[in-house]
């Protein structure tokens, strides 16, 4: 029998169940402030992802209309920021 690291075993068990849909959830939360700026995470009430497409509201119309402008950018930070594609949508609401 092989041994793998504690990390290893946790992944793997991360890959298989249920649970990994909202720890990626959570994980993009973590770092939204950090890519995005404490400006623009302070105004973003909900960030969310489902099936790879990430779903962030505002109450505040102009940012919403600047988020749109960059949906590529965010996707490219946001993958690059958790170090895999997770996600390959943005939808703004």
């Amino acid at each position: 029998m092989s041994e793998i690291s504690l990390q290893d075993a946790i992944q793997q068990f991360l890959n298989k169940s249920r649970l990994k849909s909202s720890i990626q959830s959570l994980r993009i939360e973590d770092v939204w402030e950090e890519v995005m700026g404490k400006t623009i995470a302070r105004y973003t009430d909900k960030i969310q992802l489902i099936n790879h497409t990430l779903y962030i509201s505002s109450a505040v119309a102009p940012l919403k209309h600047e988020l749109l402008y960059q949906k590529e950018k965010i996707i490219e930070r946001l993958n690059e920021a958790l170090g895999e594609k997770l996600v390959k949508e943005v939808v703004i609401k």
